[in-house]
C-alpha cells in the first residue's frame, strides 16, 4: 500500500516559517523522487519543489528559489520543505507526489492528502 502523509502546515504571518513534511511508506523510498506542489483557490497546481532520493538532486520554482529548501531523510522515508520569508502568495495546500524520477512528476503516480498552508499579511 503506497502512502504519502504530508504534515505542518498552518497559519503564519508574513516573513515567518514553516516546515512541511511528507512522510512514505509503501515504496522503496530511496529509488523516488518525491515532490512538492500547491493550489490556491482558482489556480492551477503549480510544482514548488523536488528531489531525487537516490542522488540529492534538487528543482525549484523561480517564485521560491532563496527562500524554500527541500531535503530528504532516507532513513525515515520523509521529504521536507523548510520555508522561510513567506509571503502572502505562498497561501496554498500543499501536496507531496511521488513517482520513479524527476521527470516522472510531471504526471506524478503518487499523492499525499495536502495541508493547508495560511500566510497573513
Amino acid at each position: 500500500e503506497v502512502q504519502l502523509v504530508e504534515s505542518g502546515g498552518g497559519l503564519v504571518q508574513a516573513g515567518g516559517s514553516l516546515r512541511l513534511s511528507c512522510a512514505a511508506s509503501g515504496f522503496t523510498f530511496d529509488d523516488y523522487a518525491i515532490g512538492w506542489f500547491r493550489q490556491a483557490p482558482g489556480k492551477e497546481r503549480e510544482g514548488v519543489s523536488c528531489i531525487s532520493s537516490s542522488d540529492g538532486r534538487t528543482v525549484y520554482a523561480d517564485s521560491v528559489k532563496g527562500r524554500f529548501t527541500i531535503s530528504s531523510d532516507n532513513a525515515k522515508n520523509t521529504v521536507y520543505l523548510q520555508m522561510n520569508s513567506l509571503k502572502p502568495e505562498d497561501t496554498a495546500v500543499y501536496y507531496c507526489a511521488a513517482d520513479v524520477s524527476i521527470a516522472g512528476l510531471e504526471a506524478p503516480d503518487y499523492w499525499g492528502q495536502g495541508t493547508q498552508v495560511t500566510v497573513s499579511s
